[in-house]
């Protein structure tokens, strides 16, 4: 992975001091410190849904009007429920509006010379944030309120709350024109909105940047509690409040484990008391049976990253991983292992495709893995595809793909929208290897494929987790799930999550989702155990006031709303943007504003400042960074050339705004702009082609299949069900559910009549119809349509070609 400086003119670098006895990159500035002076969380753990307030500190120390973009990691599994700034103590609450409208807002009250600050979500785990026109030694505190469930299973739950963004691998071609954000990376067609995601990294040897206080207090709610661990950092318990030490770095997740007495199987409804009619958001979990039948056999393959960014003990840990799960497989199974970084590699005398899980085969499938090295850039798109290839020629079979990363890719979009039509049945797992792990994407990756993601932030945390991967590479306890309810009506449409993934051993099934009517009765959960014996059981509705559990909801759909978003289906961002709203609760296409109404500056000059984020722990900096800043010192670098007119709302500091990404702050104008690898200057020539697909109005509806696409893959899924028919009625139920959502994601917004047929046979494979009959609509359907040669009504969009709707900004540059 290439990391990036900033270069800078010889004026700024007679101003660097270098501190005695400190390493190559402990820079100071004449002005002082960073814009982010302290970060503090500050969390209540109730049971099992953690409560968390996020404040962020920001000081001017220069002499002119400051304005502070920080990029930042959150829980992916939280919701973000409220923001407020305080500032000459005076506190502004935040209004949540939609995304290109609060940037408006906040634009608009800069110009004017108002405070303002502003919060959005780049990922479901990186947001930025932005506090304008802060005066000169003013200090302005924006809070954040937070509200996620705790992971539970095995009897442990844990609290994960990331401290960094580490730095992503970044495919594609550069764009032409000004970048969306201020990060080191250039946009590119793959990750159009890169230069939001990677903000400028501090250099090796730089002093703590910033004051880091974390404080949990913990209330079992009635639960029996154990000895509560952490594994990354010392916890000091003061007075039932744990905290660390005043001299941590915000370097690496915070993680607690909190061993708990297994729970009981519960239904909360909670209703919607603004409603006009009775309604609410429930929340149900279900305990899985004890497994009595062996599993199939089953095909595995796995990906182990090797790229960069998995150097030191990431690496080690990896290949211990990896080799685990190798030396799992029986002489049953098959099995397949890809070493990736910017190429894919196989090891040496295996049978190409699937082999055999023959003694000598894994012996030669660990020999690799003991020898791979991190190297090279993370191309994850390729081994994924290729992995999922090999296991659609399964069958009879369970098929598991086995993903070992850090996850630490900005494509996580193009990735989900190509390798989704790909899965199928295929259960896929991630073990996430880092100690700021993208986490966000692979549990995208692991819902997408109804599997189980895993984050690994140390070497001790490592037997844990596989001990549960190796427990579900096999197929689930109970398949085929399905949840009714008397004396309330469930809305289907509105489940998270939207496809049962079946009960695991050892981890209880939580689904949550609106229902209509007033609570009262019981929810029932049936489906079919491995040896096609019916599972049922009944769990009694109570009515609470539990904010958390809409809130918690409201998160996991606008996740699954953005999935289906991601892999094609362009009309849910309405529907994605009502829910943001409704709920309170901040998504990819909304954002939190707060506006000051006092004017404190009037055309003033305003000094912009990206924040600089440490180096996660255990990455070891790239060799050539050093050498290059040294270089910088003896020479400044030519200055590039004009930069396109017209740059969008949110456009990149200017050459004499931007903080130099080597993290020293109060220093005057890089002379050569950007640079995205040592030495080079950034390309933003004209003459760059962008990739029709993200430079055009919705940035990636070009990527959706065309009809004919369609009609190959309903030719594929037809021959699915024909290679099927001797399978049991159980496995065919979970081949049709599968079916009605890949069909749904791939064809459910189409308003081509040509795609009808499709439409209507998700309707018919959602009924309650019998099994057979649903299984015969499904062939019939499927065998026509990918017979039908009239393409007349077919849609003029190709791969790669501008979409046909109205043209509209993505969702990043409004």
């Amino acid at each position: 992975m290439t990391l990036s400086v900033t270069s800078m003119d010889p004026g700024e670098i007679s101003r660097i001091k270098i501190l005695p006895d400190s390493g190559f990159g402990m820079l100071r500035t004449d002005r002082g410190a960073l814009p982010l002076d302290r970060l503090d969380v500050r969390a209540r753990i109730s049971g099992l849904v953690a409560h968390t307030v996020l404040q962020t500190d920001f000081v001017n120390v220069h002499d002119i009007a400051l304005e502070a973009t920080y990029v930042f990691p959150l829980p992916d599994r939280a919701a973000v429920t409220g923001m407020t700034m305080t500032a000459d103590e005076r506190t502004i609450t935040a209004e949540l509006q939609e995304r290109g409208q609060a940037r408006e807002a906040y634009d608009q009250a800069i110009k004017a010379g108002q405070r303002a600050s502003i919060a959005e979500e780049e990922r479901p785990d990186v947001f930025t944030m932005r506090a304008g026109n802060i005066l000169p030694g003013e200090r302005v505190t924006i809070e954040l309120s937070l509200v996620g469930p705790l992971p539970f299973e095995d009897g442990e739950a844990t609290f994960r709350f990331p401290l960094v963004v580490a730095p992503r691998y970044i495919p594609g071609t550069p764009l032409s024109g000004p970048a969306v954000g201020d990060g080191w990376a250039p946009d590119t067609d793959a990750v159009p909105d890169a230069s939001r995601i990677t903000p400028p990294v501090l250099l090796p040897g730089f002093p703590n940047p910033l004051r880091l206080s974390i404080a949990v207090e913990i209330d079992p709610a009635g639960l029996e509690l154990g000895e509560v661990r952490s594994s990354l950092h010392t916890v000091i318990d003061r007075d039932g409040v744990l905290t660390i030490s005043a001299d941590e770095r915000a370097n690496r997740d915070f993680v607690l484990r909190l061993p708990y007495a297994g729970g009981g199987q519960t239904a909360i409804a909670v209703p919607d008391e603004s409603a006009e009619q009775p309604e609410g958001v429930y929340q149900l979990v279900v305990l899985p049976p004890a497994e009595s039948a062996a599993p199939r056999p089953k095909d595995v393959v796995l990906l182990l990253d090797r790229s960069g960014s998995m150097g030191g003990w990431k690496m080690v840990a990896a290949r211990r991983a990896a080799a685990r799960v190798v030396d799992t497989l029986t002489a049953a199974d098959r099995f397949a292992v890809l070493t990736f970084d910017h190429q894919v590699d196989r090891p040496d005398d295996v049978p190409p495709g699937l082999a055999e899980a023959t003694d000598r085969h894994r012996f030669r499938a660990v020999e690799h893995l003991a020898r791979a090295t991190a190297r090279g850039g993370t191309e994850l798109l390729a081994p994924l595809s290729e992995g999922l290839g090999l296991l659609r020629a399964s069958e009879g079979r369970d098929r598991v793909l086995v993903l070992v990363t850090d996850g630490q890719v900005g494509n996580e979009d193009q990735i989900v929208h190509d390798v989704t039509p790909l899965i199928g049945t295929t259960r896929i797992h991630t073990i996430g290897i880092d100690r700021a792990v993208n986490a966000g994407f692979l549990g995208r990756l692991a819902a997408l494929g109804a599997g189980r993601a895993e984050l690994v932030e140390s070497e001790d945390r490592l037997d844990e987790a596989m001990e549960h991967i190796h427990r579900r590479i096999g197929a689930p306890v109970v398949t085929g799930l399905r949840i009714t309810a008397s004396g309330v009506r469930l809305v289907d449409d509105d489940r998270s999550p939207a496809r049962l993934p079946g009960l695991y051993p050892g981890v209880p099934l939580v689904v949550s989702g609106r229902y209509t009517g007033r609570p009262a009765g019981e929810l029932v959960v049936t489906g079919r155990t491995r040896d096609d014996r019916e599972f049922r059981t009944s769990v009694t509705v109570q009515q609470r006031s539990e904010p958390a559990v809409p809130a918690q909801w409201a998160r996991a759909r606008l996740r699954d709303l953005e999935d289906a978003y991601a892999a094609g289906d362009r009309s849910l961002e309405d529907r994605i943007v009502a829910t943001s709203l409704r709920y309170g609760v901040l998504c990819r296409f909304t954002a939190y504003v707060a506006v000051d109404s006092r004017v404190v500056t009037e055309g003033g000059e305003t000094r912009r400042v990206t924040q600089p984020v440490e180096l996660p722990d255990g990455w070891e900096a790239p060799g050539a960074v050093a050498p290059a800043m040294m270089r910088l010192a003896a020479a400044a670098s030519p200055a590039p050339p004009p930069l396109p007119s017209g740059p969008p709302s949110f456009a990149p500091a200017s050459a004499d705004e931007s903080l130099a990404a080597g993290g020293f702050a109060g220093a005057p104008a890089p002379a050569s702009g950007y640079v995205n690898r040592v030495g080079t200057p950034r390309s933003r020539r004209p003459g760059i082609a962008a990739t029709p697909a993200f430079r055009t109005g919705k940035a990636m509806a070009a990527n959706a299949l065309s009809l004919d696409d369609v009609r190959a893959l309903a030719a594929t899924e037809a021959q699915r069900l024909r290679d099927a028919t001797a399978q049991p009625e159980w496995q065919q139920r979970e081949l049709l559910d599968d079916l009605a959502s890949r069909l749904h994601v791939l064809i459910g917004a189409q308003t081509d009549p040509a795609y009808t047929p499709l439409q209507e046979l998700v309707t018919s494979l959602r009924s309650d119809a019998p099994a057979t009959e649903r299984w015969a609509t499904a062939l019939k359907v499927l065998t026509s349509f990918a017979g039908t040669t009239d393409t007349a009504s077919s849609s003029t969009e190709t791969p790669g070609s501008p979409p046909s709707s109205p043209d509209r900004k993505s969702f990043w540059k409004r």
